[in-house]
């Protein structure tokens, strides 16, 4: 039987493949993620190389390790007016980006690679548009108060399965991407190969 690991310490990406009833084992894949992005960005990568990139980095770091497990390796990025948006370094931070992305639309690119004996089999990018609502700055203040530091891991200072469901007025796209973890078509890929029933 073929083992499954998650390259990563995501707890949200953990509970989507437990309630999917995946059997998987987690190993964090450490990776220096802000040279990655900076040099991807300095070479013209686009937000979709980026994610892409950042997802087989973390599949491959541990593939090296367990070269017999079949190995998913996950990675988001935000993408607001060609830019990209990292995680908040701080409360500041995690204001402004707030402030940066109220009223205003941005996308996520949630990506998902999957290595196995030591090579990529499979690859998929998930995108998603999200319009937030033009918030105000004492509602931003507030909901800072009751959500950090809890959304400190949080690219756009917002998780969607918790009180980031209240910034936005709409959504396009698939919400497992927006968590992270296209798993629909992970799902699909999975249950092809028969390392899942369907």
């Amino acid at each position: 039987m073929t083992v499954l690991i998650l390259a990563s310490a995501s707890e949200i990406r953990q509970t989507l493949l437990t309630q999917a009833g995946i059997p998987f084992k987690a190993h964090a894949a450490r990776i220096d993620e802000p040279a990655i992005t900076a040099s991807m960005v300095e070479d013209g990568g686009t937000a979709q190389d980026i994610a892409d990139a950042l997802a087989e980095f973390k599949a491959r770091k541990i593939a090296a390790k367990h070269p017999a497990s079949m190995v998913i390796g996950c990675d988001q990025v935000l993408e607001f007016r060609g830019n990209l948006l990292s995680k908040p370094v701080g409360l500041d931070d995690a204001i402004s980006q707030l402030i940066m992305l109220r009223g205003q639309q941005h996308k996520l690119l949630s990506a998902v690679v999957v290595y196995e004996n030591g090579e990529p089999v499979w690859r998929y990018v998930g995108q998603v548009r999200l319009l937030m609502r033009d918030l105000s700055d004492d509602y931003i203040a507030k909901y800072m108060n009751r959500n950090w530091p809890g959304i400190s891991d949080s690219v756009g200072s917002y998780k969607l399965e918790r009180e980031g469901s209240r910034l936005f007025s709409r959504i396009e796209g698939d919400y497992f991407t927006v968590l992270g973890l296209p798993l629909l078509e992970l799902v699909g890929f999975l249950t092809q190969r028969g390392i899942i029933d369907g």
